[in-house]
């Protein structure tokens, strides 16, 4: 009974994740696009903004300390250990890099075509994955890295007509390629993020998985801190924001909004990695792809070209083939536990 208790917390756990993860990754690339719409250019703060709300975790992370306190007055205030803290760092001094790379992408191309192209990194997940954490391939998830890619492949031959006013075609091509490389360094960062909490010699608690998020977030954001030193950026925020469409208060409000939505992806993706796996999370992030399509043609009036609507198509017909072959797999896992109980009953009955 307690085991089945523990299951369903899990589950539960792991919806409310997957919630923020598709939040997250829905809504933010949104939100970033409105900043650079509105006259900002600075492609290091929008990496920045990222992760640069990282602070808000101690919120959640301070009330589990206070309640733990009462329980018990010697109580730690952080559970992360030294080589748990190293691989955090590491994997958060790339994330910082893959930040910039996408935001520079999300600058250049209209939402839905860089929403597309970053839904390619279930692909590059699902082979780091295999590589990492022995993922088993089926026939199902082959079929969907295979029709992912081939929506990307559709919309980088038909790039002249979807590129935005003002945008050259060798700015457009260095934001698609950036935003590639984006889906494949970040379809590694959370494989990567499975394996060290699978090596770890702590117990991963929800706790820890916010401990480890806000390192990653902190290293993240040190790194692209660099990069607006070295460009001037800290120096050039007040001029952008009274330059702003909308006015200084708007363009603030934009920003704020932007780091927190951006914190819900973050810590929806590896909340999600510790309940289920990095794939899985991949997954969502791929299936809030048809939000934000819909999205930023309503909001932004983007065009939405046949090519488009084929790899749209493509890459549901790549979630779909995903979560049948996952349904399939869990009724065969199901099938082989019942079985395994009834011979276990049996052999107990007969002694």
């Amino acid at each position: 009974m307690e085991d089945q208790a523990s299951n369903s917390m899990n589950t539960v756990y792991l919806v409310i994740n997957c919630i923020i993860l598709a939040f997250g990754i829905g809504i933010g690339p949104l939100v970033m696009r409105q900043y650079y719409l509105a006259g900002g250019d600075l492609v290091w703060f929008a990496s920045w903004l990222e992760t640069g709300g990282w602070p808000v975790m101690f919120i959640p992370l301070l009330i589990n300390y206070l309640r733990r306190r009462k329980e018990d007055a010697s109580a730690k205030l952080f559970f992360i250990d030294m080589p748990l803290f190293v691989g955090s760092a590491v994997l958060g001094s790339l994330t910082g890099f893959d930040d910039y790379m996408y935001a520079y992408g999300v600058g250049v191309l209209p939402v839905s075509t860089s929403s597309i192209l970053i839904a390619t990194q279930l692909a590059f997940m699902a082979i780091f994955a295999y590589i990492l954490c022995k993922l088993k391939f089926t026939a199902f998830s082959v079929n969907a890295v295979v029709l992912l890619t081939l929506g990307a492949v559709v919309l980088g031959l038909h790039s002249k007509a979807d590129r935005p006013h003002g945008i050259t075609n060798r700015e457009y091509w260095i934001g698609f390629l950036l935003v590639l490389a984006a889906a494949v360094l970040y379809g590694f960062i959370l494989p990567a993020v499975e394996l060290m909490y699978k090596k770890s010699k702590q117990q991963i608690t929800y706790t820890l998985v916010m401990e480890t998020q806000m390192v990653m977030c902190v290293f993240a954001t040190l790194v692209c801190s660099v990069g607006m030193i070295f460009s001037k950026g800290f120096q050039k925020i007040p001029k952008e924001a009274s330059g702003d469409k909308h006015g200084a208060v708007m363009y603030y409000v934009v920003v704020t909004c932007s780091a927190l939505v951006w914190q819900c992806f973050f810590l929806g993706a590896v909340g999600v990695v510790h309940y289920s796996s990095s794939l899985l999370s991949g997954i969502i992030i791929a299936a809030a792809l048809p939000l934000t399509e819909v999205l930023a043609v309503i909001i932004y009036d983007e065009k939405f070209q046949p090519e488009k609507g084929l790899s749209l198509f493509l890459s549901l017909w790549g979630f779909a083939s995903y979560f049948w072959g996952e349904k399939q797999q869990s009724k065969k896992n199901k099938s082989v536990e019942d079985q395994d109980r009834s011979d276990h009953s049996a052999f107990s009955t007969s002694v």
